[in-house]
């Protein structure tokens, strides 16, 4: 559902209300509530005029926070943290209760009866209270901007998308071959046509559903978070002898305007990297964020390293491979992770620290071709210690490995002190 839809189903709703519940309490609820005709029509339109001014108050400052705090940590964040779902419901029930209490107000003393009615006051009050729930929780939102809640929330999204997207890593491991080298030649090329988009998901079931109807085997030409442009490759099929529907086939790639978690754990490292990456740069100078978002990255990293993230091949019920897609590698994930920060954080010790701890315990965790890779990344990075601008001194602080970054110096040659 498009959220600008829910605003626009409350104000909807409380003017059918408005029309409707008046006059069938009238018809059927002749009772009056007691109060006088002048104090329910200063409690209305108290409720109606508060309402209006509270939702510009409100809602103005939202947006100047959401936009303040997304300069400050990425841009992609802006369309991230303004889809909240409870900026949208306090917004249409904040409207709601200004158009129901007009209403309302409309029919106190209607035709000179001095009658008060008893259910559309009550109904106001419980929509006032209502909306003094929603403002609480819009105001715990905003706190939630603070960089360590940000941080905490897109650590958690990262760590729900792994969860859903891999399965637990199996003893023995296999790489994806070319299609080219183990398929005929290509029947059927599905391009993109449009305006530049961006893959949000793959309906690989889908995909694998219409291979065995038409006896092909489909190659997935893009990765989730690819932007396409016009006659970008979509898919490939290969041999087949019943016809497949190439409309089906675009169907089965998903796209929209902005990435998505959805399928791509890669687009929460992403945002942590951006995060880190603003927080050293000169403007802001601003290592300990830097360190808080490695935190985030590491333990995604670790979750990542007990994932069977090589599997790149869809099989039917007779375990034909029908669908090869592509998937990121383990080192795709590191350069992801690291490059950038080890790029801009070279002059912070605190962050080099920070990032040598992390390869040291990321090499002990994982073993075979993914240990290699780590122990590769921590060697880069001594190296970009002995060619920096650091002093002796700094140089031998920068090679010990900290969690802090620059807190408690961790060695793996700490003695065991004899009982």
């Amino acid at each position: 559902m498009q959220l600008w839809f829910i605003p626009i189903f409350y104000a909807v709703t409380s003017v059918v209300g408005g029309i409707v519940v008046p006059r069938l309490e009238a018809r059927f609820l002749p009772y009056s509530l007691d109060l006088s005709v002048s104090s329910a029509q200063a409690f209305l339109s108290a409720v109606a005029s508060g309402m209006m001014a509270l939702t510009g108050i409100v809602f103005s400052i939202a947006f100047v926070l959401v936009q303040f705090n997304a300069i400050v940590y990425s841009p992609r964040l802006v369309v991230w943290l303004a889809r909240d779902r409870t900026l949208f419901h306090s917004l249409g029930v904040f409207v709601a209760t200004f158009m129901y209490s007009l209403s309302t107000l409309a029919w106190v003393d209607r035709s000179g009866a001095g009658k008060v009615p008893l259910v559309s006051c009550l109904l106001v009050a419980a929509m006032l209270i209502a909306s003094v729930i929603l403002l609480s929780l819009l105001v715990q939102r905003l706190n939630s901007l603070q960089i360590t809640q940000v941080l905490r929330i897109i650590g958690d999204t990262g760590r729900e998308v792994i969860a859903r997207t891999y399965r637990p890593r199996q003893a023995r491991e296999g790489a994806c071959l070319p299609a080219e080298r183990q398929s005929p030649p290509v029947a059927l090329t599905v391009r993109y046509m449009g305006k530049p988009a961006v893959v949000t998901s793959l309906d690989i079931r889908s995909l694998v559903d219409q291979a065995c109807k038409s006896r092909t085997r489909i190659v997935v030409a893009c990765a989730v978070g690819d932007t396409l442009i016009e006659g970008t490759r979509l898919l490939k099929v290969y041999g087949g002898k019943v016809g497949i529907s190439e409309s089906e086939l675009r169907r089965s790639v998903r796209i929209g305007e902005e990435r998505k978690f959805e399928q791509d754990p890669k687009y929460a490292i992403r945002l942590l990297v951006d995060i880190a990456i603003k927080a050293l740069s000169p403007a802001i100078n601003d290592p300990t964020t830097a360190v808080q978002a490695i935190d985030q990255i590491e333990d995604l990293l670790r979750r990542l390293a007990n994932c069977d993230i090589e599997t790149c091949e869809a099989i039917d019920a007779d375990g034909v491979v029908r669908v090869i897609y592509q998937v990121p590698s383990w080192n795709d994930y590191l350069t992801l992770a690291f490059d950038e920060i080890r790029q801009f954080g070279s002059t912070s010790i605190q962050v080099i620290r920070r990032l040598r701890a992390a390869l040291v315990e990321l090499a002990q965790l994982v073993d075979g071709d993914r240990a290699e890779l780590v122990g590769i990344y921590l060697q880069h990075l001594d190296s970009s210690i002995d060619r920096s601008t650091f002093d002796p001194q700094d140089r031998a602080t920068a090679r010990v490995e900290d969690r802090q970054g620059l807190g408690i110096s961790r060695r793996s040659d700490v003695a065991v002190p004899r009982s």
